[in-house]
């Protein structure tokens, strides 16, 4: 499932977003406000309550749960009641999607250390993205254009011109970091819920099917020469610490910690190559 962020009035969504006062309520009141006292929400109901409560739907029930009717019975409320904070659904997704960015870290002190600082960013992102898994189901063709999406922007910038590269590089470098660690967060949430969905662990899922690959390919390893060579050559695995963890799972977060090292040391290669001090 992908969702599309900026699918309602842009003029309420981002006013909504930056929590300005040029975001009227249906009817051409005030935010908030309605034409009578009588007709007016109950107190206590705000935007960012309803936001709090519709992230608290995705985390534990996915996106597919996220409805106006949801997050109002999570608040004790009617889903008509939400609508004077909130136009619908499509708006609340991005209010949702820019509030959980504000949990990103934005301080990383050891800024003569950038490759430090990039490895704690890529740790910390990661972990982000699998405490909101259904944030990967946002697509990132339309941005949100929220303050705290910004400011997770400002500090992988900030982090990266501590490498000395060019601003044209730069840019580059922010696309293939930021598609690497939400590439490795998706692994590993998908494999979280494979066997839920289907029923079969991976163990049990790899079992039943590698076997079959000996019957109906006999002459596998001649069609496939290199990849039985890249098996044969590699070293048999340990135990894992926690066989509680998914296969898959520990997979992908090997070559999260293998990938983001070949990562950077082709940043620091570049940056002795251009002289950046």
């Amino acid at each position: 499932m992908v969702v599309y962020a900026g699918q309602g009035d842009a003029r309420r969504s981002i006013a909504l977003l930056w929590r300005t006062e040029s975001a009227p309520a249906p009817g051409g009141k005030g935010p908030g406000k309605t034409g009578s006292a009588r007709s007016g929400p109950k107190p206590g109901l705000t935007v960012d309550a309803i936001v709090s409560a519709a992230v608290a739907v995705a985390d534990e029930d996915g996106m597919t749960a996220l409805s106006m009717r949801a997050v109002g019975e999570r608040l004790g409320r009617t889903a008509m009641a939400l609508y004077t904070y909130v136009p619908g659904r499509s708006e609340l997704l991005d209010l949702m999607y820019d509030a959980v960015h504000a949990e990103l870290p934005s301080d990383y002190p050891d800024t003569e250390n950038w490759r430090a600082s990039l490895t704690r960013w890529a740790e910390d992102t990661l972990a982000f993205h699998l405490r909101h898994p259904w944030v990967l189901q946002v697509s990132q063709a339309r941005p949100v254009l929220g303050p705290h999406e910004y400011t997770a922007l400002n500090t992988l910038v900030r982090l990266l011109y501590g490498t000395g590269l060019d601003a044209h590089l730069l840019r580059r470098l922010i696309g293939t970091l930021f598609h690497f660690v939400r590439g490795s967060a998706q692994t590993v949430a998908e494999s979280r819920q494979a066997a839920a969905v289907t029923g079969q662990s991976d163990e049990e899922w790899w079992f039943a099917r590698s076997a079959l690959l000996g019957e109906v390919a006999p002459d596998f390893a001649d069609r496939f020469p290199d990849v039985g060579r890249l098996e044969s050559e590699s070293a048999p695995e340990p135990p894992p610490a926690d066989d509680t963890v998914p296969y898959l799972e520990r997979q992908a977060r090997e070559t999260f910690t293998t990938g983001l090292g070949v990562l950077l040391d082709g940043i620091e290669a570049a940056v002795r190559r251009t002289g950046a001090p």
